[in-house]
C-alpha cells in the first residue's frame, strides 16, 4: 500500500526485494534476543514497522515527500494541524493494520492464542537464523550501497526501498563540506546566479523613506489572478491589483518543511531553506542578517503581525533571530472569530491596520509583515464567511473548499487595502503581496481534483503550476502599471525591497536578486521538489538520481520548454544551496 500511494507502483515484487529482506533482519534480531516473549516482540515489531509504513503515506499525502527521523521534529505540530490530517486520509488506508486487527482477534480466543504462543516460543536453529540474517543483510546492502548517490530523494527511497532508506536516513553521517566563510562573496554569488550589475538600477530608491508593508497569503497560488468560474470573479480584489499595479506571474515559493515559517525565513533573510528540518528548528540559534536588521540600520522600526501563537513553529526564536523589535500574535489579536489557528484574517486587518496607524504616527518609516491564515489547509471555511456559490461540480471537492477560502482570503484582503487608503498608509507604503507556499499540492489532489485543475489550466496540473505563486508590489510608490515576466523566487524579494527603498546590500550576503534589474534567473528549489530541481528563465528542471535522467516541465502558463536547461546550471544552483548552507552555519550565535 505504501508503495502504491508514494511511488505509484502497484507491482509486488520490487517491495518483496527491497521491504522483506530488512524485515527479515528484525525477525532474526527477535529469534536471537527474545527468548520467551517472542510473540511479543512479533506483534511490537508488526506494529512498530506497519507505523511506519502508514506514516510514510501519510506524510506524503501532504508535503509529497517521503518522511525520514526527521519529521519527528514535527510531532508538536500534528495536533494543531490534525484537521489537515485527517482531511487526506482515504478510509482504506487503514487497511494497512488489517493484519494487526486479526491477531488482536486470535489473542483475544484464549486456546488458540495460547497455541499459537507455544509454537512461537520455539527457538528456531541458530544456523538458519545467521544464514537468514547474512543473506538479507547482504540484499539490503546491495539496495543501499549502489543508490547512496542519487540525488532525488523519492527516487532514491525507490531504489533502496522504504524501510532501507529510513534506515540510511538514520546512520549516514555524509555532511556536505563547508565552504569557508571567508569564501563566500556576494561576488562569487552573484557570478553562480549569473547576476549582471548595474551602476544605474532601475526604480533606485523610488519608495526611499516609506514605509513597508509586506503581506503573507496563506496557500495562495498564482493561478487564482483572473481566474473566473462560470463567469464568477474568484480573487476580485487581486486581480485588481495585479492590472493597476507591478504584478509579477511567474514568481515561485521556495519554502521546506516548514511551510508558512520557511517563507518568513526566506523572505526577511534571502538564503534558501536547510537541507533538512525547518529554518525555524535548525538556524534560529543564529544571529542571522536579515530585512528586519537592513531596515532598523536605515532608521525604520519593524514587526511582525500573525494570529497564531507565537510558539507555534517555534516562530519567537525565529523572530528573535531575524531581529524584529517587535511581534504581535494571539496575545494581542485575542479569540475573536476564530477558527483554523485563531482570529480571521478580518480581524487580523483590522487590528494590524489600527496599530500600523499607530507606528506611523512615530517620527521614522516603519516596515511590518502580516501572516495571513484563514485560507489554511485544509480550507474548510465556516459557512458564515462563504461569499460565493460554487457551481455544484465544486461541491464537496478539495479544490472547491480552496477556492472558496482564498475568496474569503480575497475579501479580507479587500478590506484591508480599503483601510490602507483611507487613513493614508496606501499613498505612504510600499506593499509587498506574494503567496506563502502552494494550497494544491499534485499528491494530495484525486482524480475529481485533477479533473477540475484541468479545467481550470486548460492542461494536466502540473509541478510548475503547483509551485507558481503571485507577488504584487503596490502603494504609492508604484508609477505606472505593468506586468513583469521575469521568472523569480520568494529568495529575491529583499534585494527587490533594498533597491526600491534605495537601500544598499553591498554589505549583506544575499541569494536572490532585484527583479526590477535582471532579466535571466536560476532558482533552487529544495523539499517539495527533490534536491538538484531548479528553475530558470526557459523551464523547471526535476532531478532524477542525477542530471541525466531528470525532468524537464514547461513554466507555468506555457506550453512547451524554451531552450532547456544545462546540467551546468544544475551544478551551479547545487553549489548556491552549499554556500548559502555554509554561511548560514557559520553565523555568530545570538
Amino acid at each position: 500500500m505504501a508503495w502504491a500511494v508514494t511511488f505509484n507502483d502497484l507491482m509486488p515484487w520490487k517491495p518483496i526485494i527491497t521491504e522483506i529482506p530488512f524485515i527479515w533482519l528484525v525477525f532474526c534480531l527477535i529469534e536471537w534476543f527474545a527468548g520467551k516473549r517472542k510473540f511479543g516482540a512479533y506483534v511490537i515489531a508488526n506494529l512498530l514497522l506497519t507505523t511506519i509504513f502508514f506514516a510514510v503515506i501519510m506524510y506524503f499525502k501532504y508535503y509529497g515527500v517521503i518522511a525520514t527521523y526527521h519529521a519527528l521534529e514535527q510531532v508538536n505540530q500534528v495536533t494543531a494541524v490534525r484537521n489537515s490530517v485527517f482531511s487526506l486520509m482515504d478510509p482504506y488506508y487503514l487497511l494497512i493494520y488489517a493484519d494487526i486487527v486479526v491477531i488482536f482477534v486470535i489473542m483475544v480466543r484464549g486456546r488458540k492464542a495460547r497455541q499459537w504462543k507455544d509454537q512461537t516460543s520455539r527457538r528456531a536453529r541458530r544456523s538458519v537464523v545467521t544464514v537468514l540474517f547474512i543473506l538479507s543483510l547482504v540484499i539490503c546492502l546491495f539496495n543501499i550501497v549502489p543508490n547512496r548517490a542519487s540525488m532525488n530523494e523519492i527516487t532514491k527511497a525507490q531504489q533502496m526501498g522504504i524501510l532501507n532508506y529510513e534506515a540510511y536516513t538514520i546512520f549516514s553521517k555524509k555532511k556536505e563540506d563547508i565552504v569557508p566563510l571567508n569564501s563566500i562573496t556576494q561576488a562569487s554569488i552573484d557570478e553562480l546566479k549569473g547576476i549582471k550589475k548595474t551602476d544605474q538600477p532601475q526604480h533606485f530608491g523610488d519608495a526611499k523613506g516609506k514605509n513597508v508593508i509586506i503581506i503573507q497569503l496563506e496557500s495562495f497560488q498564482n493561478f487564482l489572478i483572473n481566474l473566473k468560474i462560470d463567469g464568477q470573479e474568484i480573487t476580485p480584489n487581486m486581480n485588481k491589483l495585479a492590472k493597476e499595479q507591478y504584478y509579477f506571474p511567474n514568481f515561485n515559493q521556495m519554502v521546506g518543511q516548514g511551510n508558512t515559517s520557511d517563507a518568513e525565513f526566506v523572505v526577511n533573510t534571502s538564503f534558501y531553506v536547510p537541507p533538512s528540518g525547518a529554518a525555524t528548528q535548525n538556524y534560529v540559534d543564529k544571529k542571522l542578517p536579515s530585512l528586519p536588521r537592513l531596515m532598523e540600520s536605515n532608521g525604520y522600526s519593524t514587526a511582525t503581525f500573525h494570529t497564531n501563537d507565537v510558539e507555534f513553529w517555534n516562530r519567537g526564536e525565529l523572530y528573535s533571530s531575524l531581529g524584529f523589535q517587535h511581534y504581535y500574535d494571539k496575545s494581542f489579536f485575542g479569540d475573536e472569530d476564530s477558527f483554523f489557528f485563531g482570529p480571521s484574517d478580518e480581524v487580523l486587518y483590522k487590528k494590524t491596520a489600527a496599530k500600523m496607524k499607530e507606528m506611523d504616527q512615530e517620527d521614522k518609516p516603519f516596515y511590518a509583515q502580516i501572516i495571513s491564515m484563514s485560507a489554511h489547509h485544509p480550507f474548510t471555511i465556516p459557512e458564515r464567511k462563504y461569499h460565493m456559490q460554487l457551481p455544484e461540480r465544486y461541491d464537496g471537492t478539495f479544490v472547491g473548499d480552496y477556492i472558496r477560502a482564498q475568496n474569503y482570503a480575497d475579501y479580507a484582503l479587500g478590506q484591508f487595502i480599503d483601510e490602507l487608503k483611507t487613513n493614508g498608509l496606501w499613498e505612504d507604503s510600499l506593499i509587498v503581496i506574494y503567496g506563502d507556499h502552494m494550497g494544491l499540492p499534485l499528491y494530495s489532489l484525486d482524480r475529481d481534483d485533477k479533473e477540475l485543475m484541468k479545467e481550470i489550466y486548460g492542461h494536466e496540473y502540473s509541478y510548475s503550476d503547483m509551485i507558481n505563486i503571485p507577488l504584487i508590489l503596490a502603494g504609492g510608490s508604484i508609477q505606472h502599471p505593468e506586468v513583469n515576466n521575469t521568472v523569480g523566487g520568494q529568495v529575491d524579494i529583499l534585494p527587490t525591497v533594498a533597491n526600491l527603498t534605495g537601500v544598499s546590500v553591498k554589505d549583506h550576503i544575499h541569494f536572490g536578486q532585484d527583479l526590477l534589474n535582471q532579466s535571466y534567473n536560476l532558482i533552487p528549489e529544495r523539499y517539495y521538489l527533490p534536491t538538484g530541481s531548479f528553475l530558470t528563465d526557459n523551464a523547471l528542471f526535476v532531478s532524477g538520481a542525477g542530471y541525466e535522467d531528470g525532468a524537464q516541465y514547461p513554466l507555468s502558463g506555457r506550453t512547451s520548454v524554451d531552450g532547456g536547461t544545462t546540467e551546468e546550471e544544475y551544478n551551479r544552483a547545487l553549489k548556491l544551496l552549499n554556500l548559502s548552507d555554509s554561511y548560514v552555519n557559520q553565523q555568530p550565535l545570538k
